[in-house]
C-alpha cells in the first residue's frame, strides 16, 4: 500500500513539473503610440480643458493661447491696406479720365482719316491727331506704371494678414487623435512657447505587444496570424486574441527581458502583436505569446 501511494505522489510531482516547464513561445511588454502635443504659439494659456485619464476625440479644441496682440496687428494691417488702396483708387481715376480722352481722340482720328480719304482734310491734320492719340497712350502707360508698386504693396500686406490669420488659427490647440490623456504638462494661465509640450495622449483601445522570436520560430509565424496572448491576473492568467501586425526584417541580439542566459546570446526577430484592450492592459505590462491555442 505504501509503495502504491509513493508511486502516485511521484506521478503527481512529475506531472506538475512538466506543466511548469511548458514555456510560452515569446515574451514581451505592451506598448502603444504616444503623441506629445505641443503649442504652436507663444503666450498665455487661456484655457486647457483636459485632465489625466480623460478620453478625448480627434479634432477637439482643448486649449487656446492668447491671441489679443495678433488681433491688434491684423487690424493695423487692415487699416494700412485701406490707405494703400485709396492711393490706387486715385491712380485708377486718372487712368479712367485718360481712357475717356483716348476714346474721344480716336473718334476724331477716324473722322479726320475719312475726310482725308475724301480730300477734305490735310496730311498735317492726320499727323496731329495721330500724335495726340500716341501721347494719350503714353500717359496711360505711365500712370499704370505708377499703380504697379501700389498693387504690389497691397499684395504684401495681404500676405502679412494671411500669416497672422494662420498664427491665430495655430493658437488653438486641436487634439490630433482619439485617445486617453496620459500626462498633463501645463495648466491654464501659464505662459507657454512654440514647441513646449502641453500633454501626452495615446490610444489605449488597441495595444501592441512587442515580443521576440528566434530564427527557428520564423517559419511558424506570418503577418495577420492569430495568436494567444496571456497576462497574469491575480493568482491565475487571462488570455486575449492577438494578431501579428509586424515582423522585423533584421535580426538583433536578444534583449534582457528574455528569461535565460542562453537565450540572451541568440539572435532574434522583433514582432508586434495587436491586442484589443478591455481595460486591463497597461503600457509596460509583461505578457506571453502562445502560437498554438
Amino acid at each position: 500500500m505504501k509503495t502504491f501511494i509513493k508511486i502516485i505522489l511521484v506521478s503527481i510531482v512529475l506531472s506538475s513539473c512538466n506543466k511548469n516547464n511548458e514555456n510560452a513561445d515569446a515574451y514581451g511588454n505592451f506598448e502603444t503610440t504616444e503623441v506629445t502635443v505641443s503649442s504652436e504659439a507663444n503666450g498665455k494659456i487661456e484655457f486647457l480643458n483636459i485632465e489625466e485619464g480623460n478620453e478625448i476625440k480627434k479634432g477637439e479644441i482643448v486649449a487656446l493661447i492668447d491671441t489679443l496682440q495678433l488681433h491688434f496687428n491684423k487690424e493695423q494691417l487692415k487699416a494700412s491696406i485701406a490707405t494703400v488702396q485709396s492711393k490706387s483708387a486715385s491712380v485708377l481715376s486718372q487712368i479712367s479720365v485718360l481712357n475717356e480722352q483716348l476714346k474721344t481722340a480716336k473718334i476724331e482720328q477716324n473722322r479726320i482719316l475719312n475726310m482725308f480719304n475724301e480730300n477734305a482734310a490735310t496730311k498735317r491734320q492726320v499727323d496731329e491727331i495721330e500724335g495726340k492719340v500716341n501721347v494719350i497712350n503714353k500717359q496711360i502707360n505711365s500712370v499704370q506704371t505708377q499703380n504697379a508698386p501700389i498693387l504690389n504693396e497691397v499684395k504684401s500686406i495681404e500676405v502679412q494678414i494671411a500669416k497672422l490669420e494662420d498664427q491665430i488659427k495655430k493658437s488653438q490647440v486641436i487634439n490630433p487623435i482619439d485617445g486617453t490623456v496620459l500626462t498633463k504638462y501645463a495648466e491654464a494661465s501659464e505662459i507657454t512657447a512654440f514647441g513646449k509640450p502641453l500633454y501626452k495622449i495615446a490610444n489605449l483601445n488597441e495595444m501592441e505587444l512587442q515580443v521576440y522570436f528566434s530564427e527557428t520560430q520564423l517559419p511558424q509565424i506570418k503577418i495577420g496570424q492569430h495568436v494567444k496572448v496571456v497576462i497574469d491576473s491575480n493568482d491565475s492568467t487571462k488570455s486575449y486574441n492577438g494578431i501579428i501586425s509586424w515582423i522585423s526584417s533584421q535580426a538583433e541580439f536578444t534583449p534582457k527581458v528574455i528569461q535565460t542566459k542562453e537565450e540572451r546570446t541568440n539572435l532574434v526577430y522583433a514582432v508586434k502583436v495587436k491586442v484589443k484592450n478591455d481595460g486591463s492592459l497597461k503600457i509596460g505590462m509583461p505578457a506571453e505569446v502562445w502560437l498554438n491555442n
